[in-house]
């Protein structure tokens, strides 16, 4: 395993890595701990610490995008239009990403574990094992097939909940 020396890029990928997997194993955790565990140890994130989170996990899925543009482009404009195009489509979409995300648990728990998946190829390319990127996409694409056709199944099935006689005349006249 540490038969070649570790480059800049591979120390790089290896943290950057380290960090996907420790903070969704973190998030994966308090979600199956439930509600009174997380209160009892929450910790107030201030602005500063939120913005750089983001910015480390931008700075690492973006890393292989920009070294493939480097391999890729010579003119250096062309590089830095396509990492602000993604950063501008990743801010238009984030919204509406993050309300279908929080509307769905099972969702998040997947996204999360996605996470950790993308944290362990990191290491792993940090450390000169290349994992093929087809597999870990197509897993990922069965995955989240799956999931969608179980939240489309859930929602077809939902009955109508009907109240007893008690609990209509316990109700308010509508009129």
């Amino acid at each position: 395993m540490f038969s070649t020396p570790i480059s800049g890029r591979d120390l790089i990928l290896i943290l950057g890595g380290l960090f996907p997997i420790w903070k969704s194993t973190g998030e994966i955790h308090l979600s199956l701990e439930g509600q009174e565990a997380h209160a009892a140890s929450a910790v107030k994130a201030t602005f500063a610490a939120v913005i750089l989170q983001i910015m480390i996990i931008n700075m690492v899925f973006s890393l292989d995008s920009i070294i493939t543009a480097v391999g890729m482009v010579d003119e250096l404009a062309v590089m830095v239009a396509a990492v602000v195009a993604s950063v501008g489509l990743m801010m238009l979409f984030a919204s509406g990403i993050g309300r279908f995300v929080s509307d769905h648990p099972t969702i998040k728990m997947l996204a999360l574990a996605f996470l950790a998946v993308v944290g362990v190829v990191l290491v792993a390319e940090g450390f000169g094992y290349h994992v093929p990127k087809g597999f870990v996409y197509f897993a990922m694409a069965f995955s989240l097939s799956v999931e969608m056709l179980n939240i489309w199944t859930r929602k077809r099935s939902v009955k109508r909940v009907h109240l007893n006689d008690a609990c209509r005349a316990a109700e308010p006249d509508e009129k």
